[in-house]
């Protein structure tokens, strides 16, 4: 009796009957010519939908799409006889068993042709696949497995016998042992067999889970600058507790986010130690250790924006990080005028435990806006806590001195700060989010030793996105940004810590920081703030989109909201255009409320959605 290997399992089935050729209408699906002259016919004996996964498979409707660097002869020879194993494997993986595959050549056999006698010329190859009946799952069953084993839906009787779902039938069940500590659980042995008049693949398939092992001691391979012991601490690889797939994930993320290395792959020995352990062999490159770079933006609004940076990845040999800032803005810009700004950063890993970092910082700014000038030190340091992917702590004690410049007058003013903040970020991709929240709250109380009153700024940014539909998806972004200074009066409170409304950052359509506090003819910024936008975000094609969108701020006198201060917004519609890196952003907004500008309408431009 025929068989029919399943490489990826090591599986055969043998089938109780002879294979039998299925007859249905002959659909054409793909007509394509090399630039060598080959013409490529492919015919699927069976539905559209097949026919279509049938050219996806093939590697010689691949090539036919090259312009650049169009096949040869031998190479398409080549490719017509690696064709019969791809598309035998999307039979196998759409449930037919029972398929016959022509592949011809100018009307010889591709398979016997020697492939180093390749012809000289080659003018048509036609493929031809007869697909013959559907099958689909009698018996279904995988055993032993774990009580939290969750197995594909389509491992199940009257389900479609896919290789592809036996492929994952055995994945689940293997991944269901290891994540309970045994680490070389694997298949043992499989039944299958096709019953050919019924159309059905029944399926009994044996995993072995092995021993329950602990993690024995990391061993790095590869050369690094970076001491052994700190990439053990970073890697916190915990030896000596039970074997756990997610342990090893976390401690190949914990190295890469230092950025010290380039390439990190850990994997388990294939032998396993003494006492139950399982060594973990880590490979790893390292990156270069310096890196200097440079930036340009031109805004209508804000002027020309240069900035650059220096960074040494591994200062010390731990894996140590050290930024150098500079940066020049406002340069011939409308929104005041210019500002500096110099800042070093260090920052490093697992100094507290491996997912607790550390860092020191000082930065040296100046702010010319509209409403007040600004020329302050800060000096920081503090530990940064990352609990998972999505979720991240700070902790910090910092130094601010400062000299300011408002509608109340020059003050010079020092602080001792506590800056406070926590991220969780669950949107599915940072600057083009379809589903999923993100919120950032930043708490700092301050203490004045002098120049000012004590009491506390406290920021919130929070955003929501969920997507409708498929072909067109309709995407409902909403976000919520809330401000408070708590404790000095609106005269005696740091200038630079108050908040202002309007621009690309709030309410679009309304002038940069055009909103705050009126004080006489002029204005200062509010100890309160709100704002609210909300977007409509539709697909025309899957590179452009279009939204609409409105957006509302408040500023108000006192600390918290009470609705007392000032409302103005600013509605309009914007275009998308996606890209490798993110959208490209096109908003045109006009004002729709709050006190009068001389603004007409605004335009910005970005990368990124605006939220």
């Amino acid at each position: 009796m025929p068989q029919l290997d399943f490489e990826g399992l090591g599986v055969k089935i043998t089938a109780l009957v002879q294979m039998q050729r299925a007859t249905a209408i002959a659909a054409i699906v793909w007509m394509a010519s090399a630039a060598h002259g080959a013409e490529v016919n492919l015919d699927v004996i069976s539905d559209d939908d097949l026919a279509g996964k049938m050219r996806g498979g093939s590697l010689l409707v691949e090539q036919t799409l090259l312009e650049e660097n169009p096949p040869t002869s031998a190479e398409i020879l080549a490719a017509a006889q690696a064709d019969y194993k791809r598309l035998l494997a999307v039979l196998y993986d759409n449930g037919y068993f029972s398929g016959v595959i022509n592949i011809t050549v100018d009307g010889r056999e591709a398979a016997s042709i020697p492939p180093v006698q390749p012809p000289s010329q080659i003018s048509k190859v036609q493929i031809t696949v007869e697909a013959g009946s559907k099958f689909t799952f009698g018996r279904a069953e995988i055993a032993p497995v774990t009580e939290d084993t969750e197995l594909p839906e389509g491992f199940a009787t009257d389900q479609t016998a896919s290789l592809g779902v036996l492929k994952e039938a055995v994945s689940a069940g293997v991944n269901g042992w290891r994540a309970q500590g045994h680490a070389k659980a694997a298949l043992s042995g499989q039944a299958l067999t096709a019953d050919h008049p019924n159309r059905k693949v029944n399926a009994a398939l044996t995993l072995e889970p092995g021993p329950r092992l602990r993690f024995g001691p990391l061993v790095v391979k590869g050369e690094s600058d970076v001491r052994r012991k700190r990439i053990h601490d970073i890697a916190g690889l915990p030896e000596g507790e039970v074997f756990s797939p997610e342990e090893i994930r976390l401690s190949t993320e914990r190295l890469r986010r230092t950025g010290s290395f380039s390439a990190v792959s850990l994997s388990e020995a294939e032998e396993i130690g003494p006492d139950g352990t399982l060594p973990v062999i880590a490979q790893i490159t390292d990156a270069p250790k310096r890196r200097l770079g440079f930036g340009a933006e031109l805004s209508t609004l804000e002027g020309l924006n240069l900035s650059a940076f220096w960074l040494h990845r591994n200062v010390n040999g731990g894996a140590e990080r050290l930024r150098f800032d500079a940066e020049v803005s406002g340069i011939g810009g409308s929104s005041g005028g210019i500002d500096y700004k110099f800042g070093v950063r260090f920052d490093r890993p697992a100094t507290f435990n491996e997912d607790t970092d550390a860092y020191a910082l000082a930065k040296l700014e100046q702010l010319d806006e509209v409403s007040y000038f600004s020329r302050q030190l800060d000096i920081e340091a503090g530990i940064k806590r990352i609990a998972n992917e999505n979720r991240t702590y700070t902790l910090g004690l910092g130094l601010r001195t400062a000299q300011t410049r408002d509608v109340f007058g020059e003050d010079r003013y020092t602080l001792l700060t506590l800056p406070l903040s926590a991220e969780f970020d669950y949107r599915d991709d940072r600057l083009n989010a379809n589903d999923g929240y993100y919120l950032k709250a930043n708490v700092m109380p301050f203490l004045a030793l002098s120049g000012s009153a004590s009491g506390m700024r406290s920021f919130v940014d929070l955003r929501g996105y969920k997507t409708f539909g498929a072909a067109r998806p309709v995407t409902l972004a909403l976000r919520g940004q809330f401000g408070s200074v708590y404790g000095p009066d609106l005269s005696e409170a740091p200038a630079d810590y108050l908040f202002y409304s309007g621009g690309g950052g709030t309410v679009r359509g309304q002038a940069y920081q055009s909103l705050g506090v009126p004080v006489g003819t002029d204005m200062a910024g509010g100890r309160s703030f709100l704002d609210l936008s909300a977007e409509v975000r539709v697909g025309v094609t899957d590179s452009i989109g279009i939204v609409g969108f409105v957006d509302a701020g408040y500023i108000g006198e006192e600390e918290f909201y009470d609705g007392s201060g000032i409302w103005h917004s600013g509605a309009g519609l914007g275009l998308r255009y996606n890209t490798a890196i993110g959208p490209v952003r096109l908003d045109v907004a006009v004002p729709t409320s709050g006190p009068d500008t001389d603004e007409k309408f605004q335009v910005y431009i970005g990368i990124g959605q605006s939220f």
